[in-house]
This record gives C-alpha cells, structure tokens and sequence, in this order.
C-alpha cells in the first residue's frame, strides 16, 4: 500500500506562489497515476490535476491551466504541484491522491472516486 503525506501549505498574499510536495512511501509508487485535489469549506472535492505514471502526460483543470504545474520526481518518490498567480478562490485543503488501479470501471481520472489511496491534506490560504 501507499501512503501519501502532503507539505508546503500555508498562508500567501493574491498573486504569490507555492510549492507543495506529496511524499509517497510504500511499494510501486511507480506505477501509479497521481492527482492533486482540493476542497474549499461547504464544496464538495475538486479536481486539480494529474500526471501519468511516467511523468509524460499532465491534466489540468481549466481553472488552474498556465498557472499550476504538476510534476514528479520517481527517485524522490515525490509529486508536487508549483502554484503561480495564487487568487483568493485557490484557498482549500489540497489532497494528493493515487490511483493504484483498484477502481476500476468507466470512472473519470478527474474524478475522486477513481483514486484509492489519499493523504490527509494541506491547507492553503490565499489572502486578498
């Protein structure tokens, strides 16, 4: 099993800049899908982002298209996500999450359900 622990939230000023970091532990890390996904207070998970196991194919949601990039470093076991031009309306609970292939059937990569494995979340708060 994987276990994923998030780092690099916090509080920055509209328009600043963050790094977060998704530290995964556990066997084939490899060969998972990751995704970045948050959750403002009262709204249900959002999608952010993902990056194929290789590193090769990235997905954005339109809203963080050009200003979040999605990377991972496999000797690091690490996936981040560097976040430019932060808005007020960035601020949620960021989660890294895995697909390890146990959800299976016609389920969106974009969508929550298809990842198995999450960590327990970073805040980030972007002030006006």
């Amino acid at each position: 099993q994987v276990q994923l622990v998030e780092s690099g939230g916090g509080l920055v000023q509209a328009g600043g800049s963050l790094r977060l970091s998704c530290a995964a532990s556990g066997r084939t890390f490899n060969n998972y899908v990751m995704a970045w996904f948050r959750q403002a207070p009262g709204k249900e998970r959002e999608f952010v982002a993902r990056i194929s196991w290789s590193g090769g194919s990235t997905d954005y949601a339109d809203s963080m298209q050009g200003r979040f990039t999605i990377s991972r470093d496999k000797a690091k076991n690490t996936v981040y996500l560097q976040m430019n031009r932060l808005k007020p309306e960035d601020t949620a609970v960021y989660y890294c999450a895995a697909d390890g292939g146990v959800v299976t059937g016609p389920i969106t990569g974009r969508s929550p359900r298809k990842y198995d494995v999450w960590g327990q979340g970073t805040q980030v708060t972007v002030s006006s």
